[in-house]
Order: structure tokens, then C-alpha cells, then sequence
């Protein structure tokens, strides 16, 4: 793909990723990704902000085939996605110089092996001169790395923004032109990578938007030409507020497990509770992220296995534990054969989660009616609970 233009003197470059299912060997990308970098020319110098995945860099190095000169690499976050094609740049470009701040300065050295003396180090708030075009450098750390930053370009109200208000997600679209898939892709972005940080993001989107935000060009998918919609559901997503529903992700051996998940269900939705079920063996992991973003309840449903919690639901207790969601209460379900601890060692697995654990669900083998009047008293519990968000 062509660089293309946004406005006079800021090109789109980098590469749409089509056929990438895995992230970081861990995080599903249904639709692909894209590594987005831009070239900003003034008229004086001219800078490329972030690289792409060195994967892509033929696509990169084409884009820049009709750039004779380039002064400097600004480099937003030290993440391979961003910064591995930095090596390749600098060897086309060896008077260039590498833009970035202390700490990831340091943390280039040692993934790429760059050389000290091609760094150009900036603090929080120092702008840069191209001539005509100013590059103003925001710190904006843990979204989602210690040393992450943005770009802010006065002349043309952009926010290089990097990985914040991102999503993974390749078209052939410079702008957003379907704000739904979008912020899906967006949201499933932020439920990955970004949940974990919440309060740094609030921070961070206080400083953003004390610009004039006209334009927002983050380093993977869209540029938002219209960005309100992304900064109010950033502003939703990173607050204390959760919505009137319940996670219930399970996994079953022999049904008894499925059975009860399916009550608890029908028991929550009977008391206007929204459900969002998921079966761990199939399903979409950013999925379930995605769902953790605004539930006020995480019921976690497992089979018992030698008397701890299945693999399946040791990993999705592990996983809401990683990210961080705002989730208030908690509770478990499930059945066992002869003997298990399924409540001590999950309850053990979310350290992370500051929630209310209530009464769990266990029962041995398949479930009786007292098994299922008890799950009657768990939905009235968080239906209760629900009502006094």
C-alpha cells in the first residue's frame, strides 16, 4: 500500500497486517492488525514518527523510497511493533537521529542493540522544529508500557497518539468509516492491553485533551478524523462506572457444571440482570476480555480436576486477575466428583480483583433442586447488589 496523505506535509504510512491471528503469541487478532507510522515534513527537516513491525518492513522501506532525506525517528514506545524496523531506517538514513525519551532510549539499546549516539533524548512537554511544523512531546506512560509517549502537532490539532485509542484491526481505510466495527476493535484493544492501567489512562486522557484535539492518528488501525466518539468511550471504559451485568464464563466435563451455568443464566436474566456466558473451550479469549470491560459481576463456572479448578478455568481466573477489570463482586459455581477446593484456589488466583465474593454454588455430582434453589439465592444476590450500583 501507498503512503497517503492526510493534510499537506503529514503522510500515512506503515503496513496493514491482513493475515495476523496472534498477538504477542497470546492475544487474538480477528481481524488483523495494522503498524502505523507517519512522516511529518516541515520545511526545514522532516521526521518519521514510529516504524512497523520489522515483519513488514519491505512495505515501510517502499514508502519511503521517494523520501530523500529524514532527520529524525521519533519513537513513541519501545514495543517490536513499533520500533523493530528502527534498525532498517537507520541504515537508509544513517544521519538520522532517534527521537525519543530516557527510558525508552534504554529499553532500545537493549532490544535492538541500538548504538547510544543515534539518540536524541526529549523531555515531557519539549517541542521539536521542522520548520512550519512543531512536534510537541507528551509523556503518556503505562498506556501501555512505563516508557510510552505522544505527539502532538499543533499546526494540524493531530495527536500521534501510538497504541492509546488504538485498535487491532487491518482495512484499507485511512479514516474510520464504520464507527461501530471500530470501537469494537477498539474496545476488544483496550480489554487486552489497556484495562490493566486505568487510572494512568484517566491521567493521561486529562493531559490529551487539554489540546484541541482535531485528529487523532494512533499507530495501529484508522485515523479517527472524528475523534469525539473514542475519547468519550475512553472516558466510559476507564471509569469507576459498571453496567448491570454478569460474566459467566464455565467449563464442563460432563454437563453438571453446563447445567447450572445455564440456571444461574436464566435465574439473572428473570431479574433483568444482561448475561454474558461464555464456554471456555470455545471460546474467543478477547471476547471474554471485551465483557470485563463494564460488568458489575464475574461468576466463574468449573468442572473440578484432581480438586482445583479445570486448566481452562485456572487460565480465565488468571486472565481477569492480569487485566484488572472494575468488576465489584465475584462469586463461583460448579460440581465435583469426590472431593475438591475449587472456591480457595480460584478466590486465590484474583489477588487483583477488589470485589465482594459471594456465597459460591458447589455441588457434588449432577445438580439436585437444593443446588438449584441456591442458585436462585446467588442471582437474588447480585441482582440485590446491582440494584445499589
Amino acid at each position: 500500500m501507498k503512503s497517503r496523505k492526510i493534510v499537506d506535509g503529514v503522510d500515512f504510512l506503515g503496513a496493514a497486517d491482513w493475515n495476523r491471528r496472534l498477538f504477542d503469541s497470546l492475544i487474538p487478532l480477528p481481524d488483523g492488525t495494522s503498524y502505523n507510522a507517519y512522516l511529518v515534513r516541515g520545511k526545514d527537516k522532516t521526521a518519521l514518527i514510529d516504524t512497523a513491525d520489522p515483519d513488514q518492513w519491505e512495505v515501510l522501506k517502499a514508502q519511503l523510497d521517494d523520501v530523500e532525506r529524514l532527520d529524525y525517528i521519533v519513537s513513541q514506545h519501545a514495543e517490536q511493533d513499533h520500533s523493530g524496523s528502527i534498525p532498517f531506517v537507520l541504515e537508509k538514513y544513517p544521519g538520522a537521529k532517534v527521537v525519543t525519551n530516557p527510558k525508552c532510549r534504554d529499553m532500545l539499546i537493549d532490544l535492538l542493540q541500538l548504538p547510544e549516539e543515534v539518540f536524541q533524548t526529549v523531555a515531557d512537554g519539549e517541542t521539536l522544529d521542522l520548520g512550519g511544523k512543531t512536534l510537541e512531546f507528551l509523556y503518556t506512560p503505562w498506556v501501555h508500557w512505563p516508557e510510552t509517549m505522544s505527539t502532538w502537532l499543533p499546526e494540524d490539532r493531530i495527536l500521534f497518539s501510538c497504541d492509546f485509542f488504538g485498535s487491532h484491526l487491518a482495512t484499507s481505510d485511512l479514516y474510520v468509516t464504520n464507527p461501530a466495527a471500530t470501537l469494537e476493535a477498539a474496545k476488544r484493544y483496550y480489554a487486552e492491553i489497556m484495562m490493566p492501567f486505568r487510572q494512568p489512562i484517566r491521567r493521561n486522557l486529562d493531559k490529551v485533551l487539554a489540546r484541541d484535539i482535531g485528529m487523532i492518528a494512533p499507530s495501529h488501525g484508522p485515523v479517527y478524523d472524528q475523534p469525539q466518539f473514542i475519547l468519550d468511550a475512553y472516558r466510559d471504559w476507564a471509569s469507576d462506572a459498571v453496567k448491570n451485568e454478569v460474566v459467566l464464563p464455565y467449563v464442563s466435563m460432563h454437563g453438571s457444571t453446563q447445567k447450572m451455568a445455564h440456571a444461574l443464566l436464566d435465574a439473572l436474566v428473570a431479574r433483568g440482570v444482561k448475561v454474558h456466558l461464555f464456554d471456555l473451550v470455545v471460546t474467543d479469549i478477547g471476547k471474554l476480555a471485551m465483557s470485563l470491560v463494564d460488568a458489575a459481576t464475574l461468576v466463574l463456572g468449573t468442572s473440578t480436576v484432581h480438586v482445583g479448578p479445570h486448566p481452562a478455568a485456572h487460565y480465565a481466573a488468571h486472565l481477569a486477575n492480569a487485566i484488572r477489570p472494575k468488576v465489584r463482586y465475584a462469586s463461583i459455581i460448579g460440581s465435583y466428583g469426590w472431593s475438591t477446593k475449587v472456591v480457595e484456589q480460584v478466590a486465590a488466583l484474583i489477588p487483583n480483583l477488589k470485589v465482594e465474593l459471594l456465597d459460591p454454588v458447589i455441588c457434588r455430582g449432577d445438580p439436585r433442586a437444593e443446588t438449584y434453589l441456591q442458585l436462585e439465592a446467588l442471582a437474588d444476590a447480585i441482582a440485590d447488589r446491582h440494584t445499589r450500583l
